[in-house]
């Protein structure tokens, strides 16, 4: 080979070292933009790639509908009973959205001397009187408003005022000629909530125009029946709306078992959807733990979820050791507190005030600010045909820090802080 031919060998070689040391060197890229330098680097660039991949995933994560998606950690296993049955579009995700947890909707007032005055609103059940006097296909219940005033840090000294009129809610919904029959408030999602215990329809109240608006239909049992879900009694767990039945067996006036449909619980999501689940086991632990077995009874309207200490708490509105019958039932009333965990392992029972026969439990909210450690309930009466409510605090031991005191001569069977 000749000395030309070995020096344009080399210089080829050389060459290709040069370019394979500018394609693999570790050495960044240099750029002179006026009088400063930039230094575009590989591992830079795989940075944003990498971050841009784990902003798509979130995307996806958020958007697509998972196994999982629509139920909460408290719908997945019924805490510890029953089964659950779907719509099939429980599952849906959409978009995310926040939650909205203003609680109470209106701020309270506070005092010097540690009193705090909360908004208050109370919901009727006027039964066969809620058809409206003179519009045809119309129905109504009345919306009474007030304020609760309590001395926060001793959590004593309870009392209560009220406005001087009534609102009229009215709905031209109704299921075999009867609806409006409001039987529980709850605030959900920063909105007010009322069910209705015939037409099974969900409301929510707008306190600004004063109108009913319905959002969610209720069927009876499982889902799958035409009837709409007799709802007694809502409160609020992990983000997601608990609405009851009665608890107890679908009897006769005369006690035979018809059915269990009122013993079943719906949860809703905020987006509305909607699932069933067989509490049947669970009202009967709640009623066992007084000695009650059927055809002997438990009837309850008011339940709340405590989140602070991790419990169910039931005052229910009447029970019975015998069979049920429709002229007896109103007279068995009940003062008892039932408290149980969260999947019905435990239950506990206390007894709040004076018994009185005719007077039942039929809704009740914890007291903001004071740990769940204080109530206010509703007590209900109706005897031969002749309808009053009563309204009562008292503390979670059982001692009563406000008397049973009128409210007035409708049957109001929903209670909570606006």
């Amino acid at each position: 080979m000749s000395n030309l031919e070995t020096e344009k060998m080399l210089e080829n070689n050389s060459l290709v070292l040069d370019m394979r040391q500018a394609v693999f060197s570790r050495t960044p890229l240099s750029y002179r933009v006026g009088n400063s330098t930039l230094h575009v680097q590989q591992t830079k660039f795989v940075s944003l790639v990498a971050v841009g991949g784990l902003c798509a995933l979130l995307v996806l994560f958020l958007v697509v509908p998972g196994p999982g998606s629509g139920r909460s950690n408290l719908t997945s296993d019924l805490w510890g009973h029953g089964e659950d049955h779907g719509h099939g579009h429980s599952h849906h995700r959409g978009w995310f959205t926040f939650y909205n947890s203003t609680y109470p909707l209106t701020p309270p007032v506070y005092s010097d001397r540690g009193y705090v005055k909360y908004r208050i609103a109370l919901v009727s059940d006027l039964d066969t009187n809620s058809k409206h006097p003179t519009e045809k296909s119309t129905w109504i219940s009345y919306l009474k408003k007030g304020h609760l005033t309590i001395n926060i840090e001793s959590q004593q000294d309870v009392g209560v005022t009220w406005d001087s009129d009534l609102i009229t809610l009215t709905s031209n919904m109704a299921y075999g000629g009867r609806g409006m029959e409001l039987s529980e408030l709850v605030v959900f999602n920063g909105k007010l909530l009322a069910v209705d215990d015939r037409t099974g329809i969900v409301y929510e109240i707008d306190l600004l125009s004063n109108k009913a608006i319905p959002w969610v239909i209720l069927t009876d049992g499982n889902g799958h029946e035409k009837k709409g879900f007799k709802s007694e009694w809502a409160t609020v767990k992990d983000e997601t709306l608990i609405i009851g039945g009665l608890g107890k067996e679908w009897t006769t006036t005369t006690g035979e078992l018809v059915n269990h449909n009122p013993q079943w619980v719906k949860t809703v999501t905020t987006r509305g959807f909607v699932e069933h689940h067989d509490w049947t086991r669970n009202f009967e632990k709640l009623r066992e733990a007084i000695g009650i077995h059927f055809p002997g009874y438990m009837i309850h309207e008011s339940c709340s979820w405590a989140e602070g200490w991790q419990r169910w708490v039931f005052l229910p509105r009447r029970a019975s050791t015998s069979r049920y019958n429709e002229d007896d039932d109103e007279h068995r009333g009940t003062n008892i507190m039932l408290t149980a965990t969260e999947g019905f392992e435990s239950v506990q029972v206390k007894e709040v005030g004076e018994k009185i026969p005719t007077h039942g439990f039929s809704s009740f909210k914890f007291v903001p600010g004071t740990k769940e450690r204080v109530i206010v309930a509703l007590k209900s009466e109706e005897v031969a045909g002749k309808v009053a409510t009563y309204i009562m605090a008292f503390n979670t031991s059982g001692k009563v820090l406000l008397p049973e005191t009128k409210v007035g001569d409708y049957k109001f069977e929903g209670i909570e802080f606006v």
